[in-house]
């Protein structure tokens, strides 16, 4: 895959007007964006249709998380729009992740492919502390490495983790696994709330196969140039 190939845009913004602003903006570099819970639950539809419409790959970052048949039901729902990646936590175990893929597999024929599924293991901006209040005990590697088996063993095909883990996650689960990252910043730019972060160059040369920018990109005085800066950056890596 080319550097564009691996980069997803996180469309996190609050108008459905800035939203097609920047797929506009964006367009000649990027070809991945996540819809995140906000922006679907504002205007989903609508910035789904526009990036179709424009030839352009959706992660759909819901983080399904619920009973296995309501879960089922919701990846169904979510396959037959044709997206590209989408997402379900892990913790909610292995019979949920398990319908998820059932509901996946019968949307395929509506929409011709299935799409990557993804397993949340630990977010970006939590760290151990974190883990303790919510009563899961033990090192973040060894939680997120885990909860990945889960996700291999549910039939997904790969992971939300970060990148700090990726290599880890390659080595206990095959090549073919796929990881993608959040909490990439660029030397440049600002961590903001997230933990866990590395830089595009640090996160590819860890094994993960895509990585998703948000802030860095779409706050920026120049998003294009932020996102062709990000691109050479995983391109370094690569080549």
């Amino acid at each position: 895959m080319k550097g564009r190939d691996r980069l997803i845009v996180a469309l996190d913004v609050d108008t459905l007007d800035r939203a097609k602003k920047l797929i506009d903006v964006l367009s000649p570099e990027a070809d991945i964006f996540k819809v995140g819970i906000a922006p679907f639950t504002d205007f989903g539809n609508d910035i789904m249709k526009e990036l179709e419409n424009r030839g352009k790959k959706i992660f759909l970052d819901l983080k399904f998380h619920d009973i296995p048949n309501t879960v089922k039901n919701a990846a169904c729902a979510a396959a037959k729009k044709g997206v590209f990646m989408m997402n379900f936590h892990c913790l909610g175990g292995k019979k949920m992740l398990e319908a998820a893929v059932s509901g996946c597999g019968e949307a395929r024929s509506a929409a011709g492919k299935r799409p990557l599924l993804l397993g949340v293991t630990v977010l970006t901006s939590m760290g151990e502390s974190d883990l303790d209040e919510v009563g899961v005990a033990g090192p973040v590697n060894k939680r997120v490495t885990a909860l990945a088996a889960l996700a291999r063993a549910s039939g997904l095909d790969g992971v939300v983790a970060s990148a700090k883990e990726a290599r880890l996650i390659k080595e206990k689960e095959g090549k073919d696994f796929v990881v993608v990252t959040p909490g990439v910043r660029p030397q440049w730019a600002e961590e903001g709330d997230q933990k866990r972060v590395l830089t595009p160059r640090q996160a590819i040369s860890e094994g993960a196969d895509y990585i998703v920018v948000g802030r860095p990109i779409i706050e920026a005085e120049d998003p294009l140039l932020a996102a062709k800066k990000i691109i050479e950056e995983i391109e370094s890596v690569i080549q």
